[in-house]
């Protein structure tokens, strides 16, 4: 039980590191996948800080990458922020598309080539994509199939829930897997019940890591099955 979390919270957070010494340009450093990735943060933007439920994101993917076969995996990550998941997920031989909103892209792409250029079976590519807007003209359905979406954080006190919700819906196949972190916050509760009921209704969830120290649930969740069984 509790005492199971703080270790894991512990060995989590110890993936952290920052810079020795200061520079002119702020950055954080993670140890993930053996190596040190380097990402800088742009502070005027919401988007742009590591938050601790991508380390979790990390952490699972790291220790889990076998199970989860995530070698030459088509996967795309939804609200990248910095990058570091989908750096993450590229080291570890998938092919991401990492996306977030058009002012973070270049913070993004500056991350992602970065720390992944000449050590990634797969090139990672870095697109805009706004929730719920032109889903179909960026990511043909006919043509997007992922194995995965990862999403660290994307459920907090902002007003496009229900695009966000489109977007899962649109990207999410009969086969896609979601691996999404969960950060719960005291304030946002209303928030985060309504999209959960929503979310609900559309896919099946587990929780397959509860760490209450740092009030965050990783989920693995699935597109409910639609057909009903014939009679025959």
């Amino acid at each position: 039980g509790h005492s199971k979390d703080e270790w894991m919270v512990s060995k989590i957070l110890e993936r952290r590191f920052f810079p020795a010494y200061l520079t002119s340009v702020a950055w954080e450093g993670f140890n993930f996948v053996g190596h040190e990735i380097k990402i800088v943060e742009s502070t005027d933007l919401f988007g742009a800080t590591v938050w601790p439920s991508a380390l979790v994101l990390c952490y699972f993917l790291e220790k889990h990458a076998k199970q989860l076969g995530l070698e030459d995996k088509r996967i795309i990550e939804i609200g990248s922020g910095t990058g570091l998941v989908s750096v993450v997920a590229s080291l570890l031989g998938a092919q991401v598309i990492a996306t977030d909103l058009e002012d973070l892209i270049g913070n993004l792409q500056y991350n992602v080539v970065r720390n992944t250029k000449l050590k990634c079976k797969h090139v990672p590519q870095v697109k805009e994509l706004t929730w719920g807007s032109n889903l179909e003209e960026k990511f043909p359905k006919s043509s997007s199939h992922f194995e995965y979406i990862l999403a660290a954080d994307v459920v907090y006190n902002h007003p496009y829930l229900n695009e966000l919700l489109k977007t899962f819906d649109h990207l999410c196949q009969e086969k896609t897997i979601i691996l999404w972190a969960m950060r719960f916050r005291k304030e946002n509760t209303l928030i985060q019940n309504t999209f959960f009921h929503n979310f609900q209704k559309e896919f099946d969830m587990e929780v397959i890591y509860d760490l209450p120290s740092l009030g965050i649930k990783l989920y693995k969740a699935r597109r409910r099955c639609t057909f009903t069984k014939s009679h025959g």
